[in-house]
């Protein structure tokens, strides 16, 4: 007993350990529905916010708590396999810290595509349980007016029975069939803010480079 207390209190497993005791007190106070589902979700992906990055990461499409939830508890038990395999056996005395450091990186480097895939396979149920909020940054496809001067029709392309409202302005509305990222929500219209999907995607190219340090290849030319 004492020695799996230890391991799952050391360091590296101990920041998964917190970070998950957390969440699981979190998810208590969202059964008793004194916590929102959607508490980290934004009306837009703009900004530095957890629930855009958790979206540039590929978890879009589910309350960035339960991406949030999955990704630890993946990257936790790939950490506590790693401790009882290796870690533990070695006597790595002060460099405990630095290779810890690396195995939490590492550990969440191989949680993240495999969260991301648990997360797209509960899209369909949070599509149709959780908040509206959620559904920023999934691809839409353009289906029709709605009747309105402002509004589209659209729906999620990886599920066609769930429709959306696309607002626009008049004389430059989505166009059918066209795909579209929805980047904001307009809660007192129920409708989302769209932009082109090579747009966005363009968007999240430069924003790579960005934080890597690498200026845009125009912008370097000059």
């Amino acid at each position: 007993m004492d020695v799996l207390t230890q391991t799952l209190l050391g360091f590296p497993l101990g920041v998964f350990t917190l970070a998950l005791g957390l969440l699981v007190l979190y998810w208590l106070l969202v059964v008793l529905r004194l916590a929102p589902l959607e508490l980290f979700e934004h009306d837009s992906l703009k900004g530095d916010h957890l629930a855009s990055t958790l979206v540039a990461l590929g978890f879009a499409g589910v309350p960035a708590s339960v991406a949030l939830t999955v990704l630890l508890a993946i990257a936790g038990a790939f950490t506590l396999a790693l401790e009882l395999l290796v870690l533990r056996w070695l006597p790595l005395g002060l460099f405990r810290i630095p290779v810890g450091v690396v195995v939490l990186w590492a550990a969440l480097a191989l949680a993240s595509p495999l969260a991301a895939a648990v997360c797209h396979a509960l899209h369909r149920w949070f599509h149709r349980h959780a908040g509206r909020r959620c559904l920023l940054g999934e691809t839409v496809l353009v289906s029709g007016d709605c009747g309105g001067d402002d509004c589209t029709r659209a729906t999620l392309e990886d599920d066609p029975e769930h429709e959306v409202r696309l607002h626009g302005k008049a004389g430059a509305l989505p166009r059918a069939g066209e795909r579209r990222v929805l980047v904001k929500y307009l809660a007192g219209e129920e409708s989302y803010r769209s932009v082109p999907l090579n747009e966005f995607e363009e968007a999240h190219t430069r924003v790579h480079r960005l934080r890597r340090g690498r200026r845009p290849r125009r912008a370097a030319s000059h």
